[in-house]
């Protein structure tokens, strides 16, 4: 049975009729309209549907529209805006880093919120936070770059 869910998505009020259990991806792309967060794998396992839920990054691909009431989200979309990006927007373009650019979403969600927590990560520290999310691309080097630019203009 659906019910209407209130959270508030990229600064903006949303309310959404759904079953409570419907996964939050789900909920952003058919109900909201939003082309990002990515359907990756559906199994939280590549990160393409990362979101931040109340500043914490989550798997939206496995989390219920309900666990989002009353929260905030933010997206890939509502991170930075095209004339004011966020440094890690910023720094994927100075490192030239998209190539197909489906998995962004998740590389920069997850690095937002460690740099939030760490503004002045090693290496070491940089690979295990980013551990899990998945790029068939392989710009893994040039995504590596790009968040330690962007944790240096953070920091």
């Amino acid at each position: 049975m659906d019910q209407k869910i209130s959270f508030i998505v990229d600064g903006q009020r949303a309310t959404v009729s759904a079953d409570p259990s419907m996964p939050l991806l789900y909920a952003l792309h058919a109900e909201l309209s939003l082309n990002n967060p990515k359907f990756g794998c559906g199994k939280a396992q590549c990160g393409a549907c990362t979101v931040h839920l109340d500043g914490a990054p989550v798997r939206s691909c496995v989390l219920p529209v309900s666990a989002a009431a009353g929260k905030r989200i933010t997206t890939l979309a509502g991170l930075g805006t095209t004339e004011k990006p966020h440094p890690l927007q910023q720094a994927y373009i100075a490192e030239q880093v998209p190539q197909c650019g489906y998995c962004l979403s998740g590389w920069i969600m997850t690095a937002a919120a460690f740099l939030k927590n760490n503004p002045t990560p090693t290496d070491a520290e940089i690979r295990q936070a980013m551990t899990g999310i998945k790029c068939r691309c392989g710009t893994h080097m040039a995504i590596m770059r790009a968040i330690k630019r962007a944790a240096n203009v953070m920091a």
